[in-house]
């Protein structure tokens, strides 16, 4: 009699049904709800970032170059430091490995989210709808800007988590407050100069002098927000490193892939 190779599917004999149904057991830890945080920042960040915003828009004051007055950026100044906040919470808990996933995550979520955006734009409107072409003005983001956006992204969080890292590697415990300073500039300076480069003219800046205030003045912003910032988030930091059972303080944070 031969003997079958076929494995008894559960409940058959031999092999009890399970109690309750089977699924994959979910992570431990905190960084999937950053990383969930981390990318809606992004996604907001990007769409409001399509509108030009002046203040002091009645006031002209210049210094060679350099527009002072009106100040020109776009609409996402408010929010978009929180990402590179978010960046710096995990390369400084979780390295770098996971911080260069989170970054592809949310890369993945932006390009999604254009996508989307376009094929929803394309899509017939009903008869009664009055609002298409408001609707295509609001999330009809150009290519330029779609380029902007994703690669000042990817390159400046990318910077970012990797001078946090490599100045771990030298610190470990220690000085968190350069790194946090440190990894923001050079990020932020990659970021807002790849963005600010492809996207100025997409958002109505057509001149020199605007383009180097939204540079000098988009970059300065997210800097100091950094700064301004920097006690919650040593509390946030030292929160997580108490409560995330993955980490161990003892051991550096590879920077490998």
């Amino acid at each position: 009699m031969e003997e079958s190779n076929e494995t008894p599917l559960p409940g058959k004999s031999g092999h009890p049904a399970p109690a309750h149904a089977a699924y994959a057991p979910v992570a431990r830890g905190y960084y999937t709800p950053i990383v969930a945080l981390f990318t809606a920042t992004l996604i907001i960040s990007n769409i409001c970032a399509t509108k030009g915003v002046q203040f002091f828009s009645g006031s002209s004051l210049t210094l060679g170059p350099l527009e002072i007055l009106p100040i020109t950026t776009d609409a996402a100044f408010f929010l978009f430091p929180l990402a590179y906040i978010l960046g710096d919470v995990l390369s400084e808990v979780y390295g770098f490995r996971a911080t260069r996933h989170a970054v592809f995550y949310g890369f993945a979520a932006l390009l999604l989210t254009v996508i989307c955006f376009a094929v929803a734009i394309r899509l017939p409107a009903a008869v009664f709808y009055e609002n298409q072409e408001a609707f295509r003005t609001v999330i009809g983001t150009t290519p330029r800007l779609v380029l902007a956006g994703l690669a000042g992204y990817v390159v400046g969080q990318l910077l970012n988590s990797a001078t946090l890292v490599l100045i771990k590697e030298r610190t470990r415990e220690k000085y968190l407050w350069a790194r946090l300073i440190g990894s923001t500039v050079v990020g932020e300076l990659a970021d807002t100069l790849i963005f600010c480069s492809i996207a100025a003219t997409a958002i109505g800046i057509d001149s020199w002098s605007q383009f180097i205030n939204y540079v000098i003045i988009g970059f300065l912003w997210k800097t100091l927000c950094e700064i301004l910032v920097l006690p919650v988030t040593y509390r946030v930091i030292a929160w997580l490193k108490k409560n995330e059972p993955t980490y161990a303080p003892s051991a550096a944070a590879p920077l490998r892939s």
